[in-house]
């Protein structure tokens, strides 16, 4: 680390994973970064408390993918083990059981996207709808997750998308909506048929092994974040919570000089910002300079999606076959989760009863009611899927309301979304929702971005070594010569036919 970069002053706004990414490597690099929480603990939306019983909660579960190379990089530095092993899972309609998914990884390996169209064990699902879909392998060869990619799909809608392409109306009912309501947080016809490609192609079909997914053995917060925390502070980085950002101050040149939080002013050489896009929002609405910016005015356009977190103890223990589980159809816009806390967390495995955390993604209509009605739909939910709850006593529960909480991807929001660098040479971007071109999603975008962050700022200060940042496996050959010839016909089609002739 360079003494130069030793006397410069970094603000990182935002303590989520790209808020932590950024920080952690600027401060390894000598930096003097500080880095400013409006919540009361590091972590945003995945930091975790205890209830008044001293009983663990989150705002919801989250999964660790097979493609999240680089947040594994981090835990094997930080010399963590928080992970369950990979689990299988499966999912639920009203109707009961729908399809069991095994871990992909022990499976023969097949071309993608053979082995996630084979080896799940649907109940229901015909094969003849399972083959509707071959026709969208075009739009998924088509989607290289390029500029031109992105605005030539993000103004349709997912639905649109599917029903070009003559998916059957089960497929989509049964299999490809409810993966958009749990995996993008709402339904078809309000989701961005570019960020559908995207998140399908990242989580399930580049590779075979993609679905599967690892847990938390805790909460992240205190299982990864707590201690990640720890080593921030030991590289001489300053976190501090309670600290909501109220403006923003610039110089005659138009860089930002100071955050401010209240009464506190924190003098800076760059500013970080790793918010969500209602965080993002409020922050540009107390900014006169930010709001003089197009690019800054025109992000409140973008919104998020309402989610409800809701955890139940219950007398005794009851029999779930999988450990985590998706299910649709309960209601028309809104998908939901469950979890078996006792088989994913440590603190609940000698629990005498079961505890079963349930999450609700576009739950809109469920926000008003009271606790008491959320907890007794919740309990007939699970029953509906697992009927041995119905006899069962809840003796806890916990509900979570987080409005706006996380990012959606409507259709035409991708113009309104920010790069890493703004046009503010000193202030940079970073969180799930940035424009990037890593390819990753969620949590692991989210990490990437960060360090994406911290290297544009290393860049402009001068001082210190660049993050090294895992890029996402390659495609494979049959992938890569597909898109290579699909490039190859859509450049002669742009050479010599009309704009309008062009999907």
């Amino acid at each position: 680390m360079s003494s130069e970069s030793e006397t410069k002053k970094v603000v990182v706004v935002g303590a989520g994973w790209a808020g932590l990414s950024a920080t952690y490597h600027l401060a390894k690099q000598g930096y003097n970064v500080t880095l400013l929480e409006a919540g009361s603990y590091p972590g945003g939306l995945v930091a975790g408390w205890k209830t008044e019983h001293g009983r663990s909660v989150e705002a919801g579960i989250h999964g660790f993918w097979y493609p999240y190379k680089n947040i594994f990089k981090l835990i094997d530095e930080l010399a963590i083990q928080p992970f369950t092993p990979w689990t299988k899972s499966a999912q639920y309609s009203p109707a009961g059981l729908e399809v069991e998914s095994p871990i992909f990884q022990q499976e023969p390996s097949l071309p993608t996207p053979l082995g996630t169209f084979l080896y799940p064990q649907f109940q229901r699902l015909p094969f003849i709808d399972r083959l509707s879909a071959l026709p969208m392998l075009y739009a998924l060869i088509d989607f290289d997750n390029s500029e031109q990619a992105w605005r030539r799909y993000d103004s349709v809608t997912a639905r649109e998308l599917f029903k070009q392409y003559g998916v059957s109306g089960r497929l989509y009912r049964d299999a490809f909506n409810p993966m958009l309501l749990v995996g993008l947080f709402a339904p078809g016809e309000q989701c961005s048929a570019a960020a559908a490609l995207g998140m399908l192609y990242y989580f399930i079909l580049a590779h075979q092994p993609n679905f599967d997914v690892m847990w938390c053995r805790g909460t992240v917060g205190e299982k990864i974040f707590r201690p990640w925390v720890e080593r921030i502070e030991k590289a001489g980085g300053k976190i501090l919570a309670n600290h909501r950002v109220t403006d923003i101050l610039f110089n005659e040149l138009g860089e930002a000089t100071d955050v401010v939080c209240g009464d506190e002013i924190f003098d800076t050489d760059a500013v970080i910002f790793a918010v969500g896009i209602t965080g993002m929002k409020k922050i540009v609405s107390n900014s006169s300079h930010l709001q003089s910016r197009p690019e800054f005015r025109n992000l409140m356009n973008l919104s998020g999606i309402d989610v409800l977190a809701t955890r139940l103890w219950f007398d005794h223990q009851i029999k779930i076959p999988r450990a985590s589980n998706a299910c649709f159809g309960f209601d028309e816009t809104t998908g939901w989760t469950f979890f078996d806390l006792n088989a994913l967390h440590d603190e609940y495995r000698d629990e005498p009863g079961s505890v079963v955390e349930v999450d609700f993604y576009h739950a809109n209509q469920f926000l008003p009611l009271t606790d008491r009605e959320i907890v007794k739909i919740v309990k007939g939910y699970l029953t509906t899927c697992i009927p041995e709850f119905g006899q069962a006593k809840i003796i806890d529960s916990s509900v979570i309301r987080l409005r706006q909480a996380v990012t959606h991807f409507s259709p035409g929001s991708y113009q309104y979304m920010l790069p890493a660098q703004t046009s503010i040479n000193n202030v940079f971007m970073s969180g799930d929702w940035i424009v990037n071109r890593h390819g990753s999603w969620s949590q692991e975008k989210a990490y990437v971005t960060g360090l994406e962050a911290a290297n544009l700022v290393i860049s402009r200060l001068k001082g210190g070594q660049q993050a090294e940042i895992i890029p996402v496996e390659p495609d494979e050959p049959h992938i890569q010569g597909l898109r290579e010839i699909n490039q190859t016909v859509r450049s002669l089609a742009e050479t010599f036919l009309p704009p309008f002739w062009l999907p």
